[in-house]
């Protein structure tokens, strides 16, 4: 039968689960260790992704800066025309009376 709690004297009632056993640590163990591994090499390879990801960027960045550093130097257009009508617009010829 249950007493009466006395003040001065509690009882601490632990309760705990029943031990797990030597094949479910096991199991549990390697669950652990191969999600472990997996996260070590998708962290790995996020990194390296990141680092060549960064790479390219800075690499494209140089480029363009280095074009137009060349742009702001060249102070003429380079092309290409082709004469359609010839026509010489400086020299009149008098008038015929």
């Amino acid at each position: 039968m249950d007493q009466p709690q006395d003040p001065q004297n509690p009882h601490i009632r632990i309760t705990s689960r029943p031990q797990a056993g030597l094949l479910t640590r096991i199991m549990f163990f390697s669950l652990g260790l191969v999600v472990l591994v997996a996260a070590f090499f998708f962290i790995g390879i996020a990194l390296i992704a990141g680092a060549i990801l960064a790479g390219v960027f800075l690499i494209r960045l140089w480029w363009i800066k280095r074009k137009m550093q060349r742009a702001e130097q060249d102070t003429y257009v380079e092309g290409e025309y082709t004469v359609v009508e010839t026509a010489i617009t400086d020299q009149h010829t008098a008038p015929k009376k």
